[in-house]
């Protein structure tokens, strides 16, 4: 495992976006294979490969969880200086009042594109399940991102991101695609 780490950690080095775009695209794409098989119990027989496709997609050229969180985490830094417990506290309520808002709405709406919604019928879907979302963020995320900033360095803050996103992918492929 030490190994496997260590290689990921030398292709970061060399291809940081590549790296980061392939990961984000493949962890997005694991959520929906564990949306599909665990969540929804559709079995082997019956995984919508098209549906994990397009999943993996909005990975790959929308969410580039690597780029742009891996940016976000850089500029936190900078908007909030320090280590301390306070700092922590800090970075997490930026992070969860103003990008987690944001960016799940425009998952919602990317993935509903995706999908083939109508404007209309999108809106709705935006409706209908922002606001459970944004709670159910809120029970994950803001623990995960008070340790992430206090404990983690910011070179590894992406990691830990990835590792938890692999369920929280999960519930979200579930809602976008739940019609």
């Amino acid at each position: 495992m030490a190994g496997l780490w260590r290689a990921y950690q030398s292709l970061m080095s060399r291809y940081p976006w590549t790296v980061q775009i392939v990961t984000a695209g493949s962890l997005v794409g694991v959520g929906d294979v564990i949306s599909q098989q665990l969540i929804e119990r559709r079995g082997v027989a019956h995984h919508n490969m098209r549906r994990t496709a397009k999943m993996m997609s909005i990975g790959f050229f929308f969410v580039i969880k690597g780029p742009v969180i891996g940016s976000w985490y850089k500029v936190l830094d900078r908007l909030v200086v320090g280590g301390s417990r306070s700092a922590a506290m800090k970075k997490m309520l930026v992070d969860q009042l103003c990008f987690a808002p944001c960016f799940l709405a425009a998952f919602f709406c990317v993935s509903g594109a995706v999908n083939g919604l109508t404007v209309e019928d999108n809106l709705g879907k935006l409706q209908r399940d922002y606001a459970d979302a944004l709670i159910s963020n809120y029970y994950l995320w803001p623990p995960v991102q008070i340790a992430n900033f206090y404990f983690v360095p910011l070179h590894h803050r992406l990691a830990v991101v990835q590792v938890v996103a692999v369920g929280w992918n999960s519930y979200l492929t579930w809602k976008a695609n739940k019609m």
